[in-house]
């Protein structure tokens, strides 16, 4: 029996979506950040990757970038802090024109030796602009865009390998978060909880591997659920697991699982 899951968010993909923030003047400007992870190595080739920033919209777009450390918890909960000085950022800034491009280039200067995989985001800061010359004062409140698009960077040792078990899983029931238009929570529904351990000095990204979920349905009948990558992604992003560390990761699933004990395996 194949899966399938309902929409749902999740405090990962918000993470690495774009951020909006409103402010005054005259334009409407867009970007384009790819990729948007990017794994690293603090030696060798692999200490240096690029990142490509577009300008999708007419008007010049200007843009700084900002490198920040982050810290997860069991539950993908994020906490930053400020990292710029773990790279060197070549351009750190810049204006792009029309339809312009502009790859930027990170190198890694932190330490060469670390004991696990690291994540930072680079965050690709549109810059607000001032009204264009000659531009009439008195239009009332007028309002542009102003983007945030973050890029998740994963600093690896060399010949670090990942090695994820599953710690528990257990059939729950998922409460969807509210819809970001406002309109109604829909119902709670059946899900799983699952909760991975990472021992190996190098994170994972489980959303690239198959899951298989097996155990008895509600109707006491051997059930189980084949869920591909590209479900995986749109329930829980890249299914990040830090190096040395847990994740505990909750979706929706098309048929409920009972009390009974729940095996997890993972295929390419």
């Amino acid at each position: 029996m194949t899966a399938f899951f309902r929409s749902a968010g999740s405090a990962w993909r918000a993470a690495i979506a774009a951020l909006i923030v409103i402010a005054a003047s005259t334009a409407a400007y867009a970007m384009r950040v790819s990729p948007m992870v990017v794994e690293m190595e603090t030696r060798g080739s692999n200490a240096v990757a690029r990142i490509e920033v577009q300008n999708l919209n007419p008007g010049n777009l200007a843009y700084e970038t900002r490198i920040t450390r982050m810290q997860f918890d069991e539950n993908g909960n994020v906490t930053e802090t400020p990292a710029d000085e773990e790279f060197l950022v070549f351009p750190p800034q810049g204006v792009l024109p029309t339809n312009g491009r502009q790859v930027i280039r990170l190198q890694w200067v932190g330490p060469a030796e670390i004991p696990a995989s690291q994540a930072y985001y680079v965050s690709v800061n549109q810059l607000p602009v001032a009204l264009e010359p000659g531009a009439p004062e008195n239009l009332g409140a007028q309002v542009q865009i102003v983007y945030h698009m973050k890029a998740l960077v994963i600093v690896a040792p060399p010949g670090a390998t990942p090695n994820v078990e599953t710690a528990s899983a257990r059939a729950i029931d998922y409460q969807p978060p509210p819809p970001p238009d406002g309109s109604a929570t829909p119902p709670a529904g059946p899900g799983v909880e699952i909760r991975l351990r990472n021992t190996g000095r190098r994170h994972a990204l489980m959303s690239v591997y198959g899951w298989r979920i097996e155990g008895m349905g509600l109707d006491g009948q051997p059930l189980r659920l084949d869920v591909s990558p590209d479900e995986l992604n749109r329930a829980i992003g890249t299914g990040y697991v830090p190096a040395l560390g847990e994740r505990t990761f909750r979706f929706p699933v098309s048929y409920g699982f009972g009390p009974q004990p729940i095996r997890v395996s993972f295929t390419q």
